[in-house]
């Protein structure tokens, strides 16, 4: 529905009744997932798992990113997944940095950082993830940004619980962040929901944002990301995984370690 459309539809209702804004019925409705839909969430998170370690073997210098996305895309297909409901991120050098998708591909270098962001898709359920790997030997900096990314995760994790809002999911990654001295290079948000969505988009709502007073309860499915883009030193480092909440802590649904990868 364009904007011209819909200021016509406007138009017409203006003679006999008032609109009021429902955006936010659905998405709260989808939020919560049926133990149905927690099923082929897992399943795209146990895609995503096997998409990356289809990759992994291939990032080294000299590697080319279209091989890698070619890898990682073609083993969602090749699981029976389905086409994400956006395009797979992926850039090396100072593009790791844009943590958006870009046209055109590069060769990595022998001392390089990569960006990438990707998701399992399962009857259009998807469990995103994201790591920046590095080829070589890695930068002081880069393992100061990760120590305080891997941290960051750590403590959203202990924050995604009941009773807790996505709110203080957000105030958890920014305490750590910012302790580490990243508010320059961190985002304004670190995850959202995620299940059943098309193109462009795979994100959902509710969004882990400052002061969200939307409540986490169980049978959510939860994507954290950890962001931080040095533009300082050119310094990338991410770190994200999807989750389902429930009573307790939350279940991850990656098994792959998070400990950072040196090619």
């Amino acid at each position: 529905l364009v904007a011209s459309n819909g200021r016509k539809l406007d138009a017409r209702f203006e003679s006999y009744c008032d609109l009021i804004d429902g955006s936010g019925i659905v998405p709260k409705l989808r939020a919560v997932k049926s133990e149905e839909e927690l099923l082929f969430v897992t399943k795209a998170g146990e895609i995503s798992d096997e998409a990356f370690l289809a990759a992994k073997p291939l990032i080294k210098a000299g590697a080319d990113e279209g091989e890698i996305l070619s890898a990682m895309q073609g083993t969602v297909f090749a699981l029976g997944g389905d086409y994400p409901g956006n395009e797979f991120i992926i850039g090396s050098g100072r593009d790791a940095l844009l943590c958006r998708y870009k046209s055109g591909r590069s060769k990595l270098d022998a001392n390089d950082q990569l960006t990438l962001e990707w998701s399992g898709a399962w009857r259009r359920y998807h469990a995103p993830m994201m790591r920046t790997v590095l080829t070589g030997k890695p930068q002081k900096r880069h393992l100061e940004l990760y120590e305080a990314a891997a941290e960051a995760l750590t403590a959203v994790e202990s924050a995604m619980i009941a009773d807790n809002t996505f709110g203080d999911v957000f105030e958890a990654h920014r305490a750590v962040m910012d302790k580490h001295g990243l508010m320059r290079h961190r985002l304004n948000a670190c995850g959202y929901s995620v299940g059943a969505t098309f193109t462009p988009s795979w994100m959902d709502m509710p969004m882990f944002f400052e002061d969200n007073p939307e409540p986490i309860v169980a049978n959510m499915s939860l994507f954290a990301h950890m962001i931080i883009m040095d533009s300082d030193t050119d310094c990338a480092m991410t770190l994200g995984r999807t989750y389902i909440t429930g009573d307790g802590p939350p279940r991850s649904l990656s098994t792959l370690e998070l400990d950072l990868v040196i090619a």
